[in-house]
């Protein structure tokens, strides 16, 4: 491969009106995974398709099982799964973004040695201690205003991840608020500028840490 293949996990529906990342991710292949179902992806679901390119997770989020939604735990594993599948299909670079309390997915995810970068995009549910143990490059995009991840904890996690000479890169956008790079009004010209910013960091970190030249 010219250029390494790029895992992103989109961990939230994204809103009507948001684009989608994966528009902006040229020489990457893209893999958007839905994790709030609570059927699984099993490695058959790729084993079968006769290319990389051909193979889609589709499932049907339903609110039937709400209690289920926002389960990292499961969130992770699931993960875990499609990522072992695209590495027995010779995918040799991996990066994975989480949104809201994908963040949490993701950042289990840094932990370990999974994926060579990770970017969490206005991150709830991490915590301080999550961060001590991230061991991979990552990216932390939070939003001024947000009662997830307040911009207090978000420069302790910057100063955590420097201390242990993780390569990092962390940004507080003015302005704006929880879930602000994917949901926003075409027509606000700020929304988008803000939204596009990050998505343009978001890939500047895979460029950085993924792509192959």
């Amino acid at each position: 491969m010219s250029k390494a293949d790029g895992l992103k996990f989109q961990l939230l529906k994204l809103n009507s009106s948001g684009k989608v990342v994966a528009e902006l991710s040229k020489g990457y292949y893209t893999k958007a995974a839905v994790l709030l179902h609570p059927s699984r992806v099993t490695l058959d679901d790729i084993k079968g398709t006769a290319s990389l390119t051909q193979f889609t997770v589709e499932k049907t989020l339903t609110f039937k099982n709400i209690e289920t939604l926002g389960k990292t735990d499961k969130g992770f594993e699931d993960a875990k799964r499609v990522i072992a599948a695209l590495k027995n299909k010779g995918v040799s670079g991996i990066g994975a973004v989480g949104f809201c309390w994908g963040g949490k997915v993701v950042a289990e995810l840094s932990k370990g040695y999974y994926t060579k970068a990770a970017v969490l995009l206005h991150p709830s549910r991490v915590t301080l201690d999550d961060i001590k143990e991230i061991k991979t490059p990552i990216a932390i995009l939070a939003a001024q205003f947000d009662n997830s991840t307040a911009p207090e904890l978000v420069k302790q996690f910057k100063e955590v991840l420097s201390t242990n000479k993780i390569d990092n890169f962390v940004k507080i956008f003015p302005g704006v608020s929880h879930g602000w790079t994917v949901r926003y009004k075409d027509d606000n010209v700020t929304a988008v500028k803000s939204a596009n910013e990050a998505h343009q960091d978001m890939l500047d970190w895979f460029t950085k840490y993924v792509q192959k030249t």
